[in-house]
């Protein structure tokens, strides 16, 4: 058994907050240069070019990758064998959050309420997913998730005789209709199955994935792998000035559902693909 004093949360969610608006992943970074290589419209080269600097810059100086440094989305990976003390996990996550935006001068984004908008001032509370797993540790990871890609995301409980064929209708006809809204090149996260709001979550949880892996399931990376053909076939192009590259990623992540549904959801996220992981 361990024991987890909440401090230990509250100081990991604060860094990971700070360093993912900053600094963005090598496998995102190589993947926006490997198809900057690969472009034949110069414009969207020149483009992937200026997405580069702004990565690089944004590293030097410790500056937010983008000004909308997002809504804190944290997730926690218990080990039953974990004893959480000294308060509320979920006030450390948020005074983990509320300390990095002070701080880090991100932006605050979050409103009290959906419909009244009066901004909380210090973009909590986060969106925060528990799962409990086998062992003695704590993963956390955090992604700040930017809204005019979160926008373009979509939902459908399609019929089972949709099959295959809807499932990959939907997600082409989702970034179709994205455009160049959610600053592309875009990274594409897939849920199929579950029900409606497993659906939604796998689809954020598959933009967890790192770029330069793919499904372990030959099926999937299959359909992940025609899912990005078909999505860069459509032109939209960096920053919807067209070329080669819409999508850096698609990633699929799939769970068992009901004889009766075939729920599919797309979460998308821009090119800037923030998350960062720690394990106490």
């Amino acid at each position: 058994m361990k024991i987890l004093n909440v401090k230990e949360i509250e100081n990991a969610v604060r860094k990971l907050c700070t360093d993912t608006n900053y600094i963005l992943g090598n496998d995102v970074r190589e993947c926006i240069h490997s198809c900057r290589l690969r472009e034949t419209w110069p414009v969207a080269e020149d483009v992937l070019a200026s997405i580069e600097e702004n990565i690089e810059i944004a590293a030097e100086g410790e500056y937010p990758l983008c000004q909308d440094t997002g809504m804190a989305c944290v997730f926690l990976e218990i080990g039953q064998g974990v004893v959480i003390e000294g308060g509320s996990a979920e006030d450390a996550v948020n005074r983990g959050v509320r300390a990095a935006y002070e701080e880090a001068y991100l932006r605050k984004s979050i409103v009290a309420d959906p419909l009244r908008r009066v901004n909380t001032g210090d973009n909590t509370p986060a969106a925060i997913y528990w799962e409990l797993v086998p062992g003695n540790n704590v993963k956390i990871t955090v992604a700040p998730k930017g809204f005019g890609s979160e926008n373009m995301s979509r939902i459908a409980m399609l019929p089972p005789s949709a099959g295959e064929e809807g499932v990959k209708d939907f997600v082409v006809e989702t970034s179709r209709k994205a455009g160049a809204n959610p600053c592309p090149p875009i990274v594409v996260g897939v849920g199929i199955g579950g029900n409606f709001d497993k659906a939604a979550l796998m689809a954020k949880k598959a933009l967890l994935r790192p770029l330069d892996r793919s499904s372990e399931d030959e099926y999937y990376r299959d359909m992940e792998e025609e899912l990005l053909e078909r999505i860069n076939s459509l032109g939209i192009g960096p920053q919807g000035f067209g070329g080669r590259t819409t999508a850096l990623k698609v990633n699929v992540l799939a769970a068992p559902t009901h004889i009766a549904g075939l729920p599919v959801a797309v979460n998308i996220n821009c090119h800037v693909c923030r998350h960062g992981e720690v394990i106490l």
